[in-house]
Order: structure tokens, then C-alpha cells, then sequence
């Protein structure tokens, strides 16, 4: 429910890892997108995005947005030349552990914005890891630089404080993904976004709001538990798909269940997957993977419909929290633990150790008594939610100081 169309309109360039097709970064685009919208409502003005994308043409049909190739620097530059601002985020884009390229890309798109005089602003990053300590003067300039700077957990904020970011220019805010609403019955993910911000209250206000919700996921009594399970390639060993496998085929073992395995990475989650299911023993028999879904919502609808979810995926762990599903997080990355302790909780193992006999308790008890966990988790996820919007009012609040209005 928002007011009238308006004329008055902000540009903003969205910079981040968008187009290749990774649910969870996805994800993070389609809940800025929606937060920005509502924002912009809220403000009386209409925010056009401009995404920098690897598959340009994907996003632009995907979300209903306009969106040039972030490799192509004409493109890009033009792009900022017609905007009031650029965003960098969400994610993890200030990071070399996936190589070297990756803080030059997104400081230089800043860098860019500077020289054209376009102000920048920082969305809900995870900041590091940053191996290489040459690159920490870089990252604390466009950091001090920026007109607003959030990101998505302490760890990021104390990272910047090391390289010399003031800490009073850091605001701490969830994943942006906390706030996206489940998918509308019709029309997709661009429908979501263009003028379908006002669904964002729709992402679970209430614990599970849900006495109707609930009926619905517990069924009846005779229906099989169902438990998602998100994983990923990490050990080049595979020892800790290994003890996921045990974990797995231990809970299998002692209540029936079905698994749903959700692929977030197209391709490489598959494998993995498949990588585990033929290590379940009989418990393969149960087990299934869902279609790695191009839109993030329908990755949320899948995480919805679970009774428990068992993750590696920061993203899964979050798309859990959002729809109120327990949920067991296994760390492979400081950022999980992270999450986990915003929300109240601690992981249930990690990629060297699960304790397969305290797995197998928390995710029957979690199980049988779903509604327990929602309690205890209800007031983390409520402020979760609320300050996922945060960075977006901000923005665009600065965005129209800085036009004069």
C-alpha cells in the first residue's frame, strides 16, 4: 500500500555479483531491489536501478530493471554518468579468497562514481577475507569516501576499524535477504520488485503468523518430516560432506524423514549433493535435489515448505531464519557463525567436527517441536527483519539531501 505515482526519480547504480546465476547472491539483488522500491515509496520518489550485471540481458528479465554488462567500462561509466548514486553491495565483494580480482573490480567501480561526482554508498557487505594487507589502505579510502557505509556482520565492521575506518561511519545491518517476501502466487520476481515492494511486510510478520501456516507444513500427523539440506564443496578432501553424509544418514536412522537437497550454486551444489545422497546408505532411498531455481524466491518458496533446514549456505541459513524454519548451521566461514549469533545460535558443527549424536537430538527436537524454536527466535528475527531495511531508507534519504530535494 504506498502513495501516489511520482514524477520525482533517483537513478542509482547497483554494483555487485549479479548475473551468474548464484541463488544467494541473487537473492541479495532482489531484496536491495524490493528494499529501494519501498524506500523510494515511502519518500514520495520512484528509484530506477541500473544493475552492473554479468548476464545483462538475464537480469534486465529477471527483475524488470535496467541493466548494462559490469565488465564493459563505456557502459559502466555511462551508466553513472546518469545516476544520482552507486551502491556497492550486497555480499561479499571485498574479499581475496576467490582471487585477486575482485577488490580492484568493485573499489575501481567506486573510484569511477568519485570521478564522475556521483556519491557512493556501501550496502550490507560481508567485508574480508582480506589476505593481501596492501589492500587495506585502498578499501579504507572508499570506505571513508563513502556518503554511507553499512555491512552485514561485527566481524566486517572491526576488519574496517583495522584499516582505519572511524567505527562511528559503520552501521552493523543484517543480510538484505532477511527482508524478501515470499514470491506472489503469479508473475515472478520482476512482478516482486516493480511495484510489488508493499508484499515486503509479507515475509513473515508474526511467529509463522502462522497457526494456519503451520497446519499446512505439519499436515497431519502421518506425513514425513521434511528436511532441506543445503552444501557446498568446500575440503579439497571431501572428509566434511563425509560427516554431513553420517549426520544425515544418523538422524535418517533414528526418525523418518525426507531430504530435500537445494542447490544455491547452479552445477557445483548438484554435484555436491549427489556427492552426499551416495553416501546416505539407506537413507539414499529418501533423498532428492530440487532444481537450482534462477528465481531467489522460488528458492525461499523450497526453504518455506521445510520442517528443519541443515546448511552450509550462508543464504540457506538466512532463508530459513526470514520464513521461520529451524534450522542447523554448519560453519565452513566466520560469516556463518556470524548470522548464527545475531539469530541467537550456535552452529551444529563445523567442516573438520559433528557431533553426530548432538546433531541427531537438536534436529529431531527441532523437529517434533517446531513451535518451540519459533518462540525462542521470534524477537532476533523480527529486528533482523526490520533492520534489513535500513541501508535503503538511508540511501535514499541521502541520496535527496544531497539533490537538495
Amino acid at each position: 500500500m504506498g502513495m501516489a505515482k511520482t514524477d520525482r526519480k533517483l537513478r542509482l547504480v547497483l554494483s555487485g555479483y549479479y548475473g551468474f546465476r548464484n541463488s544467494g547472491d541473487e537473492a541479495v539483488l532482489l531484496s536491495i531491489l524490493n528494499a529501494l522500491d519501498q524506500a523510494g515509496e515511502d519518500q514520495g520518489v520512484f528509484v530506477e536501478p541500473i544493475v552492473l550485471s554479468g548476464d545483462p540481458t538475464w537480469t534486465a528479465r529477471q527483475y524488470g530493471v535496467w541493466s548494462v554488462p559490469r565488465m564493459k567500462l563505456r557502459e559502466v561509466r555511462e551508466a553513472i554518468a546518469a545516476s544520482d548514486g552507486v551502491i556497492s553491495g550486497g555480499g561479499s565483494l571485498l574479499q581475496d579468497a576467490t582471487g585477486l580480482g575482485s577488490i580492484p573490480y568493485y573499489l575501481g567501480i567506486l573510484e569511477m562514481a568519485r570521478w564522475a561526482r556521483k556519491p557512493t554508498f556501501v550496502y550490507a557487505q560481508g567485508i574480508g577475507p582480506v589476505k593481501r594487507r596492501m589492500f587495506g589502505p585502498f578499501i579504507a579510502r572508499a570506505m571513508r569516501k563513502a556518503s554511507y557505509v553499512s555491512v552485514r556482520d561485527a566481524e566486517s565492521a572491526a576488519l574496517l576499524a583495522g584499516f582505519g575506518v572511524p567505527e562511528e561511519r559503520v552501521a552493523v545491518v543484517p543480510d538484505p535477504v532477511m527482508g524478501l517476501p515470499l514470491p506472489p502466487a503469479e508473475g515472478g520476481a520482476a512482478a516482486a520488485v516493480r511495484g510489488g515492494a508493499a508484499a515486503g511486510g509479507a515475509a513473515g510478520d508474526g511467529l509463522r503468523a502462522a497457526e494456519a501456516e503451520g497446519a499446512a507444513r505439519e499436515g497431519g500427523t502421518d506425513r514425513t518430516p521434511l528436511v532441506g539440506v543445503s552444501v557446498r564443496f568446500w575440503r579439497g578432501d571431501r572428509s566434511d560432506l563425509d560427516r554431513i553424509a553420517a549426520a544425515l544418514a544418523a538422524l535418517a536412522r533414528q526418525r523418518a524423514v525426507r531430504l530435500r537437497f537445494l542447490p544455491f550454486h547452479e552445477g557445483a551444489d548438484e554435484d555436491a549433493s549427489r556427492y552426499v545422497i551416495e553416501r546416505l546408505g539407506d537413507a539414499a532411498a529418501m533423498a532428492e535435489i530440487a532444481p537450482a531455481h534462477d528465481a531467489p524466491q522460488e528458492m525461499l518458496r523450497e526453504i518455506d515448505r521445510c520442517d528443519l533446514l541443515v546448511g552450509m549456505r550462508l543464504h540457506s541459513l538466512i532463508y530459513a531464519a526470514n520464513r521461520e524454519v529451524p534450522l542447523l548451521g554448519l560453519s565452513y566461514d566466520p560469516k556463518i557463525d556470524q548470522f548464527l549469533y545475531r539469530l541467537g545460535d550456535r552452529a551444529i558443527g563445523t567442516v573438520d567436527a559433528i557431533d553426530l549424536q548432538h546433531f541427531t537430538a537438536k534436529a529431531v527436537q527441532f523437529i517434533e517441536d517446531p513451535a518451540q524454536w519459533r518462540i525462542d527466535h521470534y524477537s532476533a528475527i523480527r529486528r533482523l527483519k526490520e533492520e534489513a531495511a535500513v541501508p535503503a531508507q538511508r540511501i535514499v534519504e541521502a541520496c535527496l539531501e544531497l539533490r537538495g530535494r
